[in-house]
């Protein structure tokens, strides 16, 4: 009863996979699982080995060693044809001399399913990603988003067991990217589809994820929940790559954290687990906010502003050290330019062993 449920939580399921190019391994003794109806995303920088992970589950590329698994079966050696999986290209993959309904019907005409079936089926599809009535125009007549409507629905249309998506948004613009982004987490969780999706960009793995796996080097640095970690992160590069942070060496004596003379109370969501000692402490731009008043502990030196609209971006120097503010655009006035001191939310605040890297 134990391993039956664990098969059907884990439904897909690398073991100990290494992947070498030539003599090069790009992945190396890597072992990922993701939870039935649940969205993952890799991400990392370029050539972190994301998307050979991706290939890897669609059956694209095959593993130098290990295995992978679907709904509990052996995978490793078998072709993408046999896997029960679609994927969500980055430059859509279209056929512009077909109609969209015909590019959406294509996977059904292969698998030999009747013509009734094939138009129900793909009428539907085109109406869950808003392109009802779209069905006999052609690529070049419609916009590159809802080009990658098309895309979304060709998948969905064959009710795959495992959705792959390949950077799917990174030719569309920020609008229609954060539209996308919607449709997909929603339309995702409303079929309770098990995904994958591979990205380089944070805000896009925050919008549509269950889990976040971040990768670097073709190993995994940290994995989690979004919040869990931009709050918590394990490592330097953790906690760089995951947004801004300004890092300071400091104390932490079980209630407070000390840096150099400044003194905030400690978050207890941020430092459980953590004994008291010496820490490098890091601290998100949005936690800090700057006043007209304060003690010499929180003077600081504005050097520069930039207004970007929905918050300004400062710098400062503060401790010797320049550091990056993102202040909502109501909580900066002209008058903090000649007399500033900060002050720092305790939520934005996290901890890093000292010898961090």
């Amino acid at each position: 009863m134990e391993n039956s449920k664990m098969e059907n939580e884990n439904f897909v399921v690398l073991k100990n996979i290494c992947k070498k190019f030539d003599d090069k391994e790009v992945i190396g003794n890597l072992d990922l699982e993701i939870k039935k109806g649940s969205l993952v995303t890799l991400l990392g920088p370029s050539g972190c080995g994301k998307t050979t992970v991706l290939r890897l589950v669609a059956g694209l590329e095959k593993p130098t060693s290990g295995q992978i698994f679907i709904d509990g079966e052996d995978v490793t050696n078998t072709s993408i044809q046999q896997r029960d999986i679609c994927m969500v290209f980055q430059s859509y993959a279209l056929f512009p001399h077909l109609s969209l309904h015909q590019n959406v019907a294509y996977g059904l005409k292969m698998l030999g399913i009747s013509k009734a079936e094939t138009k129900q089926r793909v009428d539907e599809a085109l109406k869950l990603v808003d392109l009802e009535g779209f069905g006999e125009r052609y690529v070049d007549q419609i916009s590159g988003g809802q080009q990658q409507r098309v895309a979304l629905a060709r998948a969905l249309v064959l009710k795959p067991k495992v959705l792959l998506f390949d950077e799917p948004l990174s030719n569309l613009d920020a609008n229609l990217r954060r539209s996308m982004r919607e449709t997909i987490r929603e339309l995702q969780q409303r079929f309770n589809i098990t995904s994958l999706y591979v990205t380089h960009d944070q805000t896009e793995a925050f919008a549509v994820s269950d889990t976040v796996i971040v990768m670097k080097d073709g190993k995994i640095m940290q994995q989690g929940s979004p919040t869990e970690l931009y709050k918590n992160p394990a490592s330097m590069f953790m906690a760089n790559f995951m947004g801004e942070a300004n890092i300071f060496p400091g104390e932490f004596d079980g209630e407070q954290i000390n840096i150099n003379g400044y003194k905030t109370p400690a978050d207890p969501t941020m430092v459980e687990g953590f004994k008291s000692g010496n820490y490098l402490i890091g601290v998100r731009p949005e936690a800090i906010l700057l006043t007209n008043q304060g003690d010499e502990s929180q003077r600081c030196q504005v050097n520069k502003v930039a207004y970007m609209g929905a918050m300004y971006e400062v710098s400062v120097t503060w401790q010797e050290h320049e550091i990056l503010l993102q202040l909502n655009s109501s909580q900066f006035n002209a008058s903090l330019a000649e007399r500033a001191f900060l002050t720092i939310n305790p939520t934005g605040l996290f901890l890093l062993p000292a010898d961090a890297k």
